[in-house]
């Protein structure tokens, strides 16, 4: 079995690829408190299931909340759907999706509303997410 590799965006929320049944213990024993997971189900063949993730995230003492999205997709309102995740969630909360591109690009826009996009793109990069062809949202209207 692959080791997982687990890489932090903030205090509150570190992205993987995706995670297995056998990896949830271990999480809580790391400390995470929340699993959020932004992979369809049937994306890829072999891949498993949220149900089965979320029982033993359960049997784990883990939160599991379930946000698909699509690869390549990734909207501003997936964004916002993931702060109001975060907010909800205890942390710190561990996101995953295929590659943890997707987790990473829902964390940068779920935080441009509060950080500049600059310096979100550049945590991002640091922690080797390419973030260039993701557009920031546009700034809140105050109307």
């Amino acid at each position: 079995m692959r080791p997982l590799t687990v890489i932090p965006l903030s205090d509150e929320l570190s992205v993987a690829g995706q995670i297995s049944p056998a990896d949830l213990s271990g999480l809580a024993r790391a400390g995470f408190k929340s699993v959020i997971c932004n992979r369809p189900d049937g994306e890829s063949p072999g891949q498993f299931n949220h149900l089965d993730l979320a029982a033993a995230a359960s049997q784990a003492g883990l939160a599991l909340a379930y946000l698909p999205v699509v690869s390549g997709r990734v909207t501003p309102a997936d964004g916002q759907a993931f702060a109001a995740l975060l907010n909800q969630l205890p942390t710190p909360a561990l996101a995953y999706c295929r590659s943890g591109m997707r987790s990473a690009t829902l964390w940068a826009l779920s935080q441009a509303g509060s950080q500049p996009w600059p310096e979100l793109a550049q945590r991002a990069a640091q922690a080797g997410f390419n973030l260039s062809g993701v557009a920031p949202p546009p700034p809140i209207s105050s109307l």
